[in-house]
């Protein structure tokens, strides 16, 4: 499988149709708390700020534990969370930047944004040159494993974003002089670049989805639903001591996955070669 995927990288292509956007006036109707009815999205609401809190403060007592726990025990721990924009994150080795910041003996690590840029925003925006992407998807999966490998437990998270709840968020940070300063002119280039995010995200997972660094995706159009979900996968994952299962119940199938079981309208997990994809389209 990983030679098919080697050779497939030379044969990525651009071009997708373009998906239209919730006017405004829908925008404004739907209120914060309602979920866009064509994004894909399990619930109608997003949660409720009190129910939120209430469970956040059971998961982040845990995560003290789980803290603890990995300086106790010498663990090396490193969480990676990526996702499109608003989602929720030279000449020398592109990974060595990272690399240096790897956990020693006891250590946690995250990542909020990570060396998959070079999947995403780099490639989408032309800020690298080709060779330089294909040899980002050969060497990632390899880096990658040679890191758990190690003993490092590796967490790749995806927080997905449905177009229409991204649009909206690009909105409120425009006309919110408290927000303003996200707002970047990359932000608002991505909103007419969404199929060829889409492109380069289903791309990503079919070279770096593996055996031993799986991506988990966390649908994110409700945040704190993702954050609350985000943090039960961590603590359901790590065997840590004292850990109260009745605090950390599973997370919710619906909102937390595989990256073949969890995307948004529109997106796909390729089983083939992303050009053997479109040509089937």
């Amino acid at each position: 499988m990983q030679d098919d995927h080697s050779n497939a990288l030379a044969e990525l292509a651009e071009g997708r149709q373009t998906q239209q956007l919730a006017p405004d006036s829908e925008i404004k109707s739907l209120g914060k708390r309602k979920i866009f009815p064509d994004a894909n999205y399990p619930y109608k609401s997003k949660m409720h700020r009190a129910e939120y809190e209430k469970e956040k403060q059971k998961l982040q007592i845990e995560l003290l534990k789980m803290q603890g726990w990995v300086r106790e025990t010498g663990q090396r721990v490193v969480l990676l969370c990526e996702g499109r924009d608003a989602a929720g994150k030279g000449g020398k080795w592109y990974f060595q930047r990272y690399i240096k910041h790897m956990p020693t003996s006891g250590e946690i690590v995250l990542f909020d944004r990570s060396w998959y840029n070079r999947a995403g925003v780099e490639r989408v925006m032309d800020f690298c040159q080709p060779g330089e992407y294909l040899e980002f998807m050969r060497q990632a999966p390899e880096l990658e494993r040679m890191l758990v490998r190690s003993g490092i437990k590796l967490f790749k998270l995806w927080f997905s974003v449905s177009r229409n709840e991204q649009f909206r968020r690009f909105q409120g940070r425009k006309h919110d002089p408290l927000k303003q300063w996200k707002l970047s002119p990359i932000d608002m280039a991505s909103l007419d670049k969404w199929d060829s995010y889409t492109q380069a995200k289903e791309a990503m997972f079919f070279y770096t989805d593996t055996a031993d660094a799986p991506w988990t995706v966390v649908k994110s159009d409700c945040k704190k639903r993702a954050r609350l979900n985000a943090m039960r996968y961590v603590l359901n994952t790590l065997d840590y001591a004292n850990k109260d299962k009745r605090a950390v119940t599973p997370p919710d199938p619906l909102i937390v996955g595989s990256a073949k079981d969890i995307y948004e309208s529109g997106e796909h997990y390729l089983e083939n070669s992303p050009l053997e994809a479109e040509d089937g389209e």
